[in-house]
């Protein structure tokens, strides 16, 4: 199980920076799951649990990488045509069968095995046929349009790494090394669920003073994405009974529990005592707006997250804590994602000392290049506010104006989101 000391996210009055908080993280949550073979079929997604070692070159032998004329370079002409013999024909998937001869030229097709002795390539389109000769175009170097074996993967070469997330692309190279399966982490089991007296299912009749579960829902969609079955645990009443007994049988069978809702200081807010009362719970108190109120704990050895109850804040603090965690539990670690410098095409005020993530759209300024303009709501509980944006604009602890041009960082959800 994950290996967390009692106190290890601990803390008194001051807010807990976000980048030190998953410093924390990195340094402390591991793989939680054996790892077991699968097809390649069903790699992709994935997390590597080993290292991937090629035991043959790729490309295993030298190739042509043209349609053309295999030929020595020594008996071309630097400034004239060159007339050779077509003595052969070779195509992919076959071999001369001989070494060839000074003097001529063999045919050769796209992915040939290249004739033991020719050194160069000739485009067919820089030759024209003359009977049972080809004239060859003067001016071509040594060795043009020839792949050398094991120019794209060498034998002993550690071609992908544990705990990578498989792409598509990852599971073609396994496929070229001669791979039918791949050792990888089983995948975390995720238990989700609410809290709230005032959620109801949608499809239910909405009685006075309830609001629909978006985040259940949200929060089960960006789990699934990332590979992990969930169990959908529903909705939780204020009632701390109902709440404790519930995290107590989720985690007898799953590596995480994801709440949202009830993780705050209010007489209503049981979650806190619920997992105290199985367990240990290290409120973060997170220097970022949305989702100040972000918790982290243990029930019987199982880490839980919660997250606030507000559906812009919730799906915000997934995916900047809950996300990470989650990773890192899978074994594919945590590398912070790939920000990108855009100008901001709006002004901003807020507070200094705490990092604010702006829910903002891409569009085209002037010159046709982006510019990240603010969504016109960016309340913790508008959730239409992430359909609509792009991603996050991410103005540091520091900044307490932001001028329209000034140059923000830009968090693209597609980095967080897949």
């Amino acid at each position: 199980m994950a290996q967390l000391s009692d106190d290890c996210f601990a803390q008194g009055g001051a807010l807990m920076p976000l980048d030190e908080a998953l410093a924390l993280l990195a340094a402390r949550l591991g793989p939680v799951r054996p790892g077991e073979p699968v097809a390649l079929a069903g790699a992709a997604g994935r997390i590597l649990a080993a290292d991937v070692v090629a035991t043959v070159n790729v490309p295993p032998h030298d190739n042509s990488a043209v349609d053309g004329y295999a030929v020595f370079h020594a008996d071309l002409s630097a400034d004239a045509e060159t007339r050779l013999p077509v003595t052969a024909r070779v195509t992919a998937g076959e071999a001369l069968g001989r070494p060839a001869r000074r003097g001529e030229a063999i045919r050769i097709f796209t992915g040939a095995p290249m004739p033991v002795g020719p050194d160069t390539v000739m485009m067919q389109e820089d030759c024209r046929e003359d009977g049972d000769h080809v004239i060859v175009a003067p001016g071509i170097g040594k060795g043009a349009n020839r792949r050398h074996a094991g120019e794209d993967v060498k034998a002993g070469d550690a071609v992908l790494r544990r705990g990578h997330r498989l792409n598509p692309q990852d599971v073609g190279l396994a496929a070229g090394i001669g791979m039918t399966a791949l050792e990888v982490y089983a995948p975390l089991r995720v238990a989700v669920f609410s809290t709230g007296n005032e959620v109801c299912e949608p499809g239910t009749a909405l009685r006075p003073g309830a609001i629909y579960d978006s985040n259940r829902y949200s929060l089960i969609a960006a789990v699934t994405r990332l590979g992990c079955p969930v169990s959908d645990l529903g909705i939780l009443p204020d009632r701390p009974a109902a709440i404790r007994d519930a995290l107590a049988a989720a985690a007898g069978s799953h590596d995480l529990i994801l709440t949202s809702g009830g993780v705050s200081t209010g007489d209503e807010d049981h979650v806190k005592a619920a997992v105290e009362a199985n367990g240990s719970l290290h409120f973060w108190r997170l220097a970022i707006k949305p989702g100040r109120p972000v918790a982290m704990g243990q029930v019987r050895g199982t880490p839980i997250v919660g997250l606030p109850g507000n559906p812009g804040a919730a799906l915000v603090t997934f995916l900047l804590v809950a996300r990470p965690i989650l990773l890192l539990l899978a074994g594919a670690g945590y590398r912070p994602p790939h920000r990108f410098r855009v100008p901001a095409g709006f002004d901003y005020r807020k507070k200094e000392g705490r990092r604010e993530f702006v829910r903002a759209q891409l569009v085209p300024g002037p010159d046709g290049a982006p510019v990240a303009i603010k969504h016109g709501k960016s309340g913790a509980g508008i959730l239409s506010s992430m359909v609509s944006a792009d991603g996050l604009v991410d103005l540091g602890p520091e900044v307490t104006y932001l001028e329209s041009g000034s140059t923000v960082d830009f968090l693209p959800f597609s980095e967080v989101l897949s």
